[in-house]
C-alpha cells in the first residue's frame, strides 16, 4: 500500500497542509506512521479519508461534528459512498505513452513509467484509472494482432503481482460480511475477480479468494465451510447458449442456498438466460459498487 508526504497528501485531497494537521491534531482523524527518515507519512485509507470529509464538509456539516462520529464509523461510512470520478484525461495520455513502450518492448521504461505512477496516487484510483484500462487495451491489441501474446501476459502478470501485493498489506477484516471470490471452471483470466476482490476488501468484507478454474461442486463444498453473505464470480470468456445454460443450471443450486452474483463481458453475454433463476448478473463496476454497498449497509451502526 503507498504512502505519502503531507504535500502530496494536499494535492490529492484539496485541503491545505495546516487543515490537514490540524485535524490529524485536534481530532485524530488521521494516524500518520514515521519513515524512516522520521517524516509523517499518511496511508491510501488516511487520504481516501480526507477526500471523504472534504465532501461531507462540502455538503455543509462541520469538522467537529464529523470527528465525533469516530474513525471506525467515519471509515465505514466511507467505504459505502461511491467515491467521485477521477478525470479521465491525464490517465489518458499516460495510457498512450505506456503502451508507446511495449511495441518494440522497453521493459524499463514501461516499468519506470507505471512504477512512477502508482507510486504517487492512492491504489485504487490507480487500480480504477490505470491498471484495469491498461490491461484492457492490451487485450484489445492482442484481440487486432497488434500485440504480441507474451507481452500481453508479461503485463497482465505484472498488473497481478501489484495487486497481490496491496491486498497483502489490507488488515484482516474480522467483523465484515464474508465474500467468496473467484473464477468458474474453464475461466483463467483472473484479473477481474482480482481487482473485485480487492474492491471488496477495501470496503471491510472479508474475502475468500479462490482464483481460476474453480469447479462448481467445489465452490459449492467451500462456501459449506465458510457460510458466505456474498458469492462473486469473474467470467470472461464467452460460452454458446448451450454451455451457458449447463453452466446456469450447475450454478442454481449454490444460488438457492448463497446469494451469487456474476460479472465480466462473458456473464453479460449470458444475462438473457437467467430468467427467474437466482443468480444476479451485474454489468459493469457501478453495479458491482452498489451491491456492495447494499450489503455493507446491513452492517453499518444505526446512528445513535
Amino acid at each position: 500500500m503507498n504512502t505519502h508526504r503531507i504535500h502530496r497528501v494536499a494535492r490529492l485531497t484539496g485541503l491545505s497542509r495546516d487543515v490537514i494537521r490540524v485535524w490529524e491534531r485536534r481530532y485524530g482523524i488521521v494516524q500518520p506512521s514515521r519513515s524512516v527518515n522520521r517524516y509523517r507519512v499518511y496511508s491510501d485509507e488516511d487520504v481516501a479519508l480526507l477526500r471523504f470529509l472534504k465532501s461531507e464538509q462540502d455538503k455543509g456539516r462541520s469538522i467537529g461534528e464529523l470527528a465525533s462520529e469516530g474513525r471506525e464509523l467515519l471509515l465505514m461510512r466511507m467505504r459505502t459512498t461511491p467515491a467521485p470520478s477521477a478525470p479521465a484525461q491525464p490517465f489518458d495520455r499516460l495510457l498512450d505513452e505506456l503502451i508507446a513502450t511495449l511495441e518494440p518492448l522497453d521493459r524499463a521504461e514501461f516499468e519506470r513509467r507505471l512504477n512512477g505512477a502508482v507510486a504517487v496516487i492512492p491504489f485504487e484510483e490507480a487500480l480504477q484509472c490505470l491498471l484495469l484500462p491498461l490491461q484492457h487495451r492490451i487485450g484489445e491489441l492482442w484481440h487486432q494482432g497488434r500485440l504480441n501474446v507474451g507481452v500481453e501476459h508479461y503485463v497482465t502478470k505484472l498488473i497481478q503481482q501489484k495487486l497481490f501485493s496491496v491486498m497483502n498489506q489490507l488488515p484482516l477484516n474480522e467483523n465484515g460480511p464474508r465474500v467468496v471470490v473467484g473464477c468458474p471452471a474453464g475461466e483463467f483470466h483472473e484479473l477481474g475477480a482480482q481487482a473485485v476482490a480487492y474492491h471488496c476488501a477495501m470496503r471491510g468484507c472479508q474475502i475468500y479468494y479462490l482464483g481460476p478454474n474453480i469447479p462448481i461442486a467445489d465452490l459449492q463444498a467451500f462456501c459449506q465451510r465458510v457460510g458466505p453473505d456474498l458469492i462473486l464470480l469473474s467470467i470472461v470468456e464467452y460460452q454458446t447458449d448451450e454451455e451457458a445454460e449447463r453452466f446456469l443450471q450447475s450454478l442454481e443450486m449454490i444460488a438457492t442456498t448463497w446469494p451469487v452474483v456474476i460479472g465480466g463481458q462473458g456473464a453479460s453475454a449470458m444475462s438473457h438466460l437467467i430468467g427467474s433463476r437466482h443468480v444476479e448478473v451485474l454489468d459493469d463496476s457501478a453495479a458491482l459498487n452498489a451491491r456492495v454497498q447494499n450489503l455493507l449497509a446491513r452492517r453499518l451502526p444505526a446512528k445513535a
